[in-house]
């Protein structure tokens, strides 16, 4: 896997890690808030022996530039994943996948650019909008979390993310390097990045209804940091859709059950045109 960065239309950094064969469908994975591009540990390494795994680490998180503000404005999440796309020289065929936050963003681009570059688009835990709008509720581990996840300190932070549990990592067998893993890019986010990833207010229904693309939904029907209905809200707003309801399944399925999750998405892009 190699290490990049594009340059985003506001000029910040978007560093991304790209691997898997050059000939190889693009699968974009942009990772949900408070995250990075490490959080989709194995399942990246295993979707990119078949295809072109770009992973990006969003504005604020990870390796990425941190702008001090226009968290708020959709255009500059949409540029981000354009200007990844360009530096790739990717201009069709490209599948977009968004954990969580993640699907808002994939959102904002497809609101923002359309459908041109891309074949499909799939939301794993996710949600299109965001604040005000519909389709856009918070689970009770979420509820919870906040404010302390924004809190400078770093005891009442850590506490805070304590609310999470187990949902990034599911029930069974430990996954605590998992968990680990994903708290530490959590904590990693500056807390100021943090809070403003919420106060904005985005509906992009009318862009999931005009959507001239396949999507795909998984959801877990105990995720409780993204309600399932979030997930059925774009169900029932896309014209081409189908979904996958994981049974008692939470917030981060690629670790719950990663087989299943590289399963269902290599399915998917394999019946794209």
């Amino acid at each position: 896997m190699a290490i990049r960065e594009a340059v985003s239309a506001d000029g910040t950094g978007i560093v991304y890690r790209v691997g898997g064969p050059v000939d190889g469908r693009p699968l974009v994975l942009v990772h949900g808030w408070s995250a990075n591009l490490q959080c989709w540990g194995a399942a990246a390494d295993e979707l990119a022996e078949r295809f072109r795994v770009l992973a990006v680490d969003l504005r604020g998180h990870g390796y990425s530039g941190a702008p001090e503000t226009g968290y708020d404005d959709p255009k500059n999440w949409a540029a981000d994943i354009a200007a990844v796309l360009a530096a790739e020289r990717i201009e069709s065929g490209a599948v977009l996948l968004g954990w969580s936050y993640g699907g808002i963003v994939i959102s904002d681009y497809l609101t923002a650019y359309g459908t041109g570059t891309v074949a499909g688009v799939i939301f794993s835990g996710s949600m299109a909008n965001i604040g005000r709008a519909p389709g856009a509720a918070t689970g009770p581990a979420m509820q919870e979390a906040i404010p302390g996840v924004f809190e400078e300190s770093a005891g009442r932070a850590v506490r805070a993310f304590g609310a999470f549990g187990n949902a990034n990592t599911g029930p069974g067998p430990d996954k605590g390097v998992d968990a680990q893993r994903i708290f530490g890019a959590s904590l990693g986010t500056p807390p100021r990045v943090r809070k403003a990833l919420f106060y904005r207010t985005v509906d992009n229904t009318e862009t999931l209804r005009a959507l001239d693309i396949p999507v795909l939904v998984l959801h877990g029907t105990k995720d409780p940091v993204v309600p399932i209905e979030n997930g059925r809200y774009i169900l029932d707003a896309v014209p081409d859709g189908s979904a996958s309801f994981w049974a008692d399944a939470q917030h981060g399925l690629f670790i719950e059950d990663r087989a299943r999750f590289v399963a269902e998405v290599s399915a998917f892009i394999d019946g794209l045109n």
